[in-house]
């Protein structure tokens, strides 16, 4: 395991200060405010600790409310809301100065069988032989101001190698559309369960952007603003995240200065493994 992964396990495992009550750790990744994959994460893992093992993930939505300083702690409420025989709910508040930042709602299910069919997988290039995200990064290192290189270049838990190539510098218009291989950097433990809300906070990078793909702007763009407003996810089957999952992502729409993006995450053996969905604020002042 590597020491960013072993610091990303350590950043979702939360201090227990009361029965239903969590304090987690932030991280600052030079965003404006905390990663929203990280308060995804952190409010998964504390539903987790208040519902039996027998009972998986199966889904969350959750909004997030205000921005989070990530250079304070975050404490996270889970209210049991419900234990059925076969489904659990729980709501998770995530609070900051006496304010909600976030609000989840996750559901767990005990194992069942059922009816199956899914989506086909794309078919796409394999993600050995791409350039990480960090290494496309890298070449435009000198057109990146000094004061950003530690927070741009700094690595990640998580690698990402992307198919689809944009030019975040001088994006260009182009199909809504994105599609990324990740996986941990490194053996996960052999709890699925950590791998589901490690999952949930990747699945938070490079989404909303592929809304702007056809408006040739970028994170980078001058005058714009883009932030999450909320996020879905769906788990369908088993997965292990220290092995390839592709991420394929498309954009329906965008009006009214928000963006929408859906995402259908792989295995590569071809099983559909988790599905997304995100609206956020794309605005050009």
């Amino acid at each position: 395991m590597s020491q960013v992964l072993d610091d990303l396990l350590a950043l979702l495992t939360l201090e227990r200060l009361d029965d239903n009550l969590f304090l987690g750790q932030s991280q600052d990744l030079g965003f404006p405010a905390v990663f929203g994959g990280q308060v995804i994460g952190q409010a998964l893992s504390a539903a987790k600790e208040t519902v039996a093992q027998n009972r998986a993930l199966h889904s969350f939505h959750c909004y997030f409310l205000l921005p989070g300083n990530a250079h304070k702690p975050i404490t996270y409420l889970v209210d049991v809301t419900r234990d059925g025989r076969s489904f659990s709910s729980r709501r998770v508040q995530a609070m900051q100065n006496g304010k909600v930042i976030f609000n989840l709602m996750a559901s767990f299910q005990i194992d069942e069988g059922g009816f199956e069919h899914q989506d086909i997988m794309p078919e796409v290039v394999d993600p050995e032989g791409l350039a990480s995200m960090q290494e496309l990064q890298l070449q435009h290192k000198d057109k990146i101001p000094e004061a950003m290189h530690d927070a741009v270049f700094a690595e990640r838990p998580i690698e990402f190698r992307p198919i689809k190539q944009y030019d975040w510098l001088k994006p260009e218009k182009s199909s809504a559309t994105n599609q990324i291989w990740m996986k941990a950097k490194g053996k996960m433990p052999d709890d699925l369960r950590v791998h589901k809300y490690v999952l949930g906070y990747a699945s938070d990078y490079n989404f909303l952007p592929s809304a702007v793909h056809p408006h040739g702007r970028s994170v980078w763009s001058k005058n714009f603003q883009i932030a999450t407003i909320d996020h879905a996810m769906w788990f369908h089957r088993d997965f292990r995240f220290d092995d390839w999952l592709l991420y394929d992502i498309d954009s329906p729409s965008a009006s009214g200065g928000r963006g929408l993006v859906r995402g259908k995450i792989y295995n590569r053996q071809g099983q559909l493994v988790a599905s997304t969905v995100q609206e956020g604020v794309i605005r050009q002042y």
